[in-house]
């Protein structure tokens, strides 16, 4: 029985989206639950600011251990590279080359002829194939393109090493009669594809996506390109449901859990469609600690590095050698959990002069009114003050604070903690921001808990003004 390997377009997609689309924290969620599910493929967007995509690549292949990620590389040997370096420590890479393959969109798309554009595919894929072995080409529009040109294209890929190919019926107007014949055509004029995995790509623009898959299966395509939550795409609900149906008669199956698809895919729907409040600082989802890695004394600095980096942080080797000694100091007398590595992390790395400094704050909530933040932050001799509503009184805070800085960072993460115990108990705040794709934290300690929260934010503002200065 063929196996057929499900690719998720989800992160691909969510790269087009309107208001700013998903959170890094969120992209990386959605990742991990992709993996959970035992998703075959995971697709990314491709990479256009290379500082943050890349840092974003490097964050979910260290969250992902069972699925491909595949990186989109663009045109050219430089692009291979910077696609290559983002992927590379992933337990599966995968690079994508990814061409339109129709003449109206070779125009429109990349401005050449199709002379030109088989030069292209030609030694991008060959770019892509030097650095990694698992190499797939995409036919974009090929339903469109002219035949001799599609075969002819499809054959040079596989020369030059491509392990897969793909065509993408990307206007969504073919039958799945005319998906068939299409697909068997290809089969007929371009024999060497019978030594690589041939996935499609079917728009749902018609409704006719689960037909056309369902036929491209039939034809002995084992690669389909699917969405948890897209408009467009192919529904991986739906055509999970025909292969549990209808597999057998097909001769094929997968190995997604079918116990587990409902549940996880409503959890990405939910992230992908809940969009942040703007009375609310918070972007995404809080961050799940690993309670089960527990460091201790006799753990090395490579260790240690090594949870930092699963934390998402990405420290320099002077920082990190602050955060080992911090830890040492604990460790010695018991375990260190993630959630304390955190702690340590937000304390001991990137200590900076503050550029802010807290004046003074007026918190006004209530269950009657709304809440308040009326906040004063100190910059050399200039005093600022920020006024917000929020959903609640750290929402508030820190809006005033992002209206005082003339920036919103994304809340990656907010934690509270009891530090001592008693009614004059001391609370303990760690707040994660990112900016430009980069974790920074802050460490703040007060009997008053909102004010423990201010100042841990500042502190990972004073972080973030420092090093983008």
């Amino acid at each position: 029985m063929n196996t057929v390997r499900f690719a998720d377009i989800t992160l691909r997609e969510s790269a087009h989206k309107a208001q700013g689309g998903l959170s890094f924290r969120e992209k990386i969620e959605i990742a991990k639950l992709l993996d959970k599910l035992n998703m075959s493929v995971i697709e990314v967007a491709p990479i256009e600011n290379e500082r943050v995509d890349s840092l974003l690549i490097k964050s979910i292949t260290s969250s992902v251990k069972s699925s491909i990620i595949s990186v989109p590389t663009g045109i050219g040997e430089g692009s291979v590279s910077a696609a290559w370096e983002a992927v590379k420590t992933a337990a599966m890479p995968r690079l994508r080359v990814s061409i339109p393959a129709s003449p109206v969109q070779m125009e429109y798309t990349l401005g050449k002829k199709p002379e030109a554009v088989s030069k292209i595919i030609e030694e991008t894929v060959a770019a892509a194939v030097a650095k990694c072995k698992d190499v797939e080409f995409v036919a974009e529009d090929a339903t469109r393109a002219e035949k001799d040109f599609l075969y002819s294209i499809i054959a040079s890929a596989i020369k030059n090493g491509a392990t897969t190919v793909t065509v993408c019926d990307s206007v969504g107007t073919m039958m799945p009669d005319e998906i068939e014949a299409f697909i068997n055509d290809v089969r007929d004029n371009v024999p060497e594809i019978k030594n690589v995995v041939m996935g499609v790509e079917c728009s749902n623009s018609t409704g006719m996506a689960v037909a056309c898959a369902a036929s491209a299966i039939k034809c002995g395509a084992l690669e389909i390109k699917t969405a948890v939550c897209s408009d467009t795409a192919l529904s991986l609900q739906d055509i999970m449901q025909f292969v549990r149906t209808r597999g057998e008669s097909f001769d094929a199956q997968c190995f997604i859990k079918a116990t587990e698809i409902g549940r996880i895919t409503s959890q990405i729907s939910r992230i992908v469609k809940t969009r942040r409040s703007k009375t609310s600082a918070f972007d995404s989802v809080v961050q799940e600690y690993d309670n089960t890695t527990m460091l201790s004394i006799h753990d090395d600095i490579t260790a240690v590095q090594t949870a930092v980096l699963k934390l998402g942080y990405d420290i320099s080797s002077e920082d990190m050698t602050k955060v080992y000694e911090a830890f040492g100091r604990i460790a010695i007398k018991k375990d260190v959990s993630m959630k304390e590595l955190d702690a340590i992390v937000a304390t001991a790395a990137l200590q900076v002069p503050p550029t802010y400094s807290v004046e003074s704050y007026v918190i006004n909530s209530g269950n009657v009114i709304n809440a308040t933040a009326n906040i004063k932050l100190k910059r050399g001799e200039d005093v600022i003050q920020g006024v917000c509503v929020g959903d609640g009184p750290i929402d508030a805070s820190f809006l005033a604070i992002e209206q005082i800085a003339g920036s919103h960072f994304e809340l990656d993460d907010f934690q509270i903690t009891a530090v001592t115990e008693g009614h004059e108990a001391t609370g303990e705040a760690i707040v994660r921001l990112r900016s430009n794709g980069k974790l920074y934290s802050g460490r703040g300690i007060s009997t008053d808990i909102i004010g423990a929260s201010i100042r841990a934010y500042v502190s990972a503002l004073n972080k973030i003004v420092y090093e983008e200065a």
